[in-house]
């Protein structure tokens, strides 16, 4: 009997994945159990707004793994985790990046799980994918603008927000895209390692 998962096509992969508070976070519950599904090794770190939309244990369930939840997260006193789960990820995605992280890695900060670990991250060898979701009007605010362009100018890989119906009752970009589009774009990240 094949005890193998059925597309184990990307076995070893090694993907971190950052959530952030944003509605959109159902999404990548998705994107973390197929990468899971087709071999990946996946790593998962949440803001506290994020847990606020999806369970950690949502996430440990999929992934096999611990949920860092907070800068102080340890899962052995010698481990220094932003710096191991930066240095081993492959790829990394943040889905949803809210406003707010956009905000935070544009100018510097890393004072939650998600933009600490991505903070660590050597952008020259590992791609950082940031997939933005929120409100149209937020996404049209000239401070999210600039920070977009910032970041794309600092190496980051900004993936385009989607236009359509929003949890907030508006239609407009902002979404965040689906799950099959985010995992087509970790695979094509990691083809090119």
């Amino acid at each position: 009997m094949d005890t193998k998962a059925p597309h184990a096509d990307l076995a070893g992969r090694r993907v971190f994945v950052g959530v952030t508070g944003g509605i959109a976070a159902y999404k990548t519950a998705t994107v973390v159990s197929r990468l899971a599904q087709r071999g990946c090794d996946v790593r998962v770190a949440m803001t506290e707004a994020a847990t606020k939309f999806v369970s950690p244990l949502t996430f440990e369930s999929l992934s096999g793994h611990r949920v860092v939840t907070g800068i102080w997260d340890h899962h052995d006193p010698g481990d220094v985790q932003h710096v191991n789960l930066a240095d081993r990820a492959e790829v990394a995605l943040v889905a949803p990046c809210s406003m707010d992280c956009l905000a935070r890695l544009a100018h510097g900060h890393a004072s939650d799980p998600v933009t600490l670990i991505v903070s660590a991250i050597d952008r020259a060898k590992t791609p950082v994918l940031l997939a933005p979701s929120m409100n149209s009007v937020m996404l049209a605010q000239p401070s999210t603008q600039r920070n977009l362009k910032q970041l794309r100018d600092d190496g980051f890989h900004v993936l385009d927000a989607e236009s359509g119906w929003q949890a907030c009752r508006h239609v407009g970009p902002g979404r965040m895209p689906e799950a099959e589009a985010l995992i087509g774009v970790v695979v094509e990240a990691l083809s090119k390692r």
